[in-house]
Parts: C-alpha cells; structure tokens; sequence
C-alpha cells in the first residue's frame, strides 16, 4: 500500500459515503506524513514500503490496544467502532503467517544458528522478528519462541 493507493481509497470512500473507511484513511494519511516528516523528508516526502508497513502495523496495533481497554471498561458500543476501524486496516495489510508457519519458520531459524535451549531465545527473537517483519504477529512470535523452551 503506497500513499498514492491510499489517497485514491480516500476518493473511493467519500463518492460511497463510508465515513468510518474515510476517517479511518484520513488519520492514515495524516500519521504518514508524521512519519515522513520525523524521517526529515517534509510533508510532502514519499514513504517507502517498509515505512508504510510500520504505520499501518502502529494503527492496527493502536486500535487493537483500544478493543481490549474498552472491553475492560465495560464500553463495548466503542470497543465496535474499533474493530470496525481495524477490519479496515487490516485488509490494508500483507497476508500474515498462521501459527505452524511460524513454528516452522522458527524451527529452522533455531537450527540454522544452532539455538537449542533458553539462554539464547532472544537472539532467536531477534533474528525471527527481522525475517518475518510485516508478515507474522509479533506476539505470536514471542509466544512461539517461548513455547519451544518450555
């Protein structure tokens, strides 16, 4: 997703009159030209691929942040709009790996560095997170990991 797709999205949007999907898209845009202007490429600079990705993962993990307190609050009416914003996002995002293709991807990488106890868990970590950026959960991830040491 680049930011020219997005802003055609955002025309998409507002001829069908989907205020969430165009509200949704409008705070993407606006927190990509954050980012390009913290990366000291001025409001106008082009994100790249990754930097893109690292948006769209912040929102999605920000509005699954939200599901969760407001479900803890006893707010589900707003917990709604949320998830409707992160189904949103979600589709905006590359295909992630399910569970057994991380445990595999995870057992290779741990024979591949000759990684066969808990003390270097971290560098697996490490290692995996850099290998699957964008395409698994990084929570999944941990989650795998340490169920290999268990």
């Amino acid at each position: 997703m680049t930011q020219a797709e997005l802003k055609e999205h955002m025309k998409d949007a507002m001829r069908a009159k989907d205020t969430v999907r165009l509200n949704v898209i409008r705070g993407l845009i606006a927190a990509m030209t954050n980012e390009a202007v913290t990366k000291c490429k001025g409001p106008d600079g082009v994100l790249d691929a990754d930097e893109v990705l690292t948006v769209l993962t912040r929102a999605s993990k920000q509005r699954k942040d939200a599901i969760e307190q407001y479900e803890k609050g006893g707010r589900p009416e707003l917990a709604d709009g949320e998830k409707a914003e992160l189904a949103i996002i979600t589709a905006m995002l590359p295909a992630q790996m399910s569970r057994d293709e991380v445990v595999a991807a995870a057992a290779a990488k741990a024979a591949e560095l000759g990684i066969a106890d808990k003390t270097k868990a971290n560098q697996l970590m490490g290692m995996l997170m850099k290998d699957l950026k964008g395409k698994a959960d990084g929570t999944m991830v941990k989650e795998v990991v340490d169920g290999m040491f268990a």
